[in-house]
């Protein structure tokens, strides 16, 4: 069995939807179908069952899955690290940003890698959902968050950043007529909230409630900053950003304000507690040695 064909098969178990599984792998559909019934004809049963509506993994779709993950996961794996050996690269460091779009942190990345020449060095956006998950997984080794982190299996590293804040609203919102806005009014309009986050941690980035009680409502969810702009261009939510995003995003469609008493976000290296490695503490020390960058 080729390659694709068992990443076509692992990416629809996953999405259960042809159309998706073709945009994501960047095939067409009759590809994705084509994979799928080769397969079946070897196996010699279905491992989808489709409707006009649905697309099911039947038993043996599932029993398949199973087996095949961890199978595709290693060879994968495998196949990494011969191409970066053949570059002369033998290890790997992956970072997961939650800030957004940051030209600022390349000497970071800039002092690593000279520090570090046979480490190849990844730097990601990490999506909103489920932020600690990728990190536990071991789909990420460091993840660059704000703090508070109170996660009993986690380590906070030395402090990257830090910044003040701003609100993001309709370039025709009647806030746009003020210089700056009241944390209280934040509860008159609704705003975004992503899946699987403590609460802790997401009402230290927007509080769940304003200084006179009220509730700030989260009606919109959302994935990434993308979902985020299109919603508040949209009018449908107005959010809070760190104010960097002022000096990146020129959108003549969203105006930024700023929220003083929102106060400021302290970003910080975080990562597995059990997965800590010399990369991971050269990142650190990297950190540490370059300092605090303050917007």
């Amino acid at each position: 069995m080729e390659l694709r064909d068992i990443e076509i098969f692992l990416v629809l178990a996953e999405e259960l939807h042809f159309g998706r599984t073709a945009q994501r792998l960047h095939v067409s559909q009759a590809r994705v179908s084509q994979a799928i019934k080769k397969q079946e004809r070897r196996i010699g049963a279905e491992l989808f069952t489709r409707t006009s509506r649905t697309v099911r993994l039947t038993e043996v779709g599932r029993q398949f899955r199973d087996d095949l993950q961890p199978v595709y996961a290693g060879l994968h794996e495998s196949l990494q690290r011969a191409r970066l050996a053949a570059r002369g690269i033998t290890a790997q460091l992956r970072v997961s940003l939650m800030p957004f779009n940051l030209p600022d942190l390349h000497p970071y990345w800039k002092a690593f890698r000279a520090r570090n020449p046979q480490c190849e060095l990844q730097i990601r956006l990490e999506t909103f959902n489920d932020v600690f998950g990728r990190l536990r997984s071991g789909a990420t080794d460091v993840l660059i968050v704000w703090l508070p982190v109170e996660e009993p299996d986690l380590t906070v590293g030395p402090i990257f950043c830090t910044d003040s804040r701003v609100l993001g609203v309709p370039a025709d919102h009647r806030f746009t007529q003020w210089d700056s806005v009241p944390l209280e009014m934040l509860a008159e309009f609704p705003h975004a909230t992503a899946l699987d986050l403590p609460d802790y941690w997401e009402d230290s980035y927007l509080p769940f409630h304003t200084p006179r009680g009220r509730r700030i409502e989260r009606i919109k969810p959302a994935d990434n900053s993308d979902e985020l702009v299109s919603l508040i261009s949209m009018g449908e939510i107005i959010h809070t950003f760190p104010s960097h995003v002022t000096r990146y995003w020129g959108m003549s469609h969203i105006r930024w304000l700023p929220v003083p008493e929102m106060g400021t976000l302290t970003f910080a290296l975080v990562w597995r507690t059990e997965a800590e490695n010399d990369l991971i503490r050269a990142l650190a020390d990297t950190v540490r040695d370059l300092g605090v960058f303050h917007f």
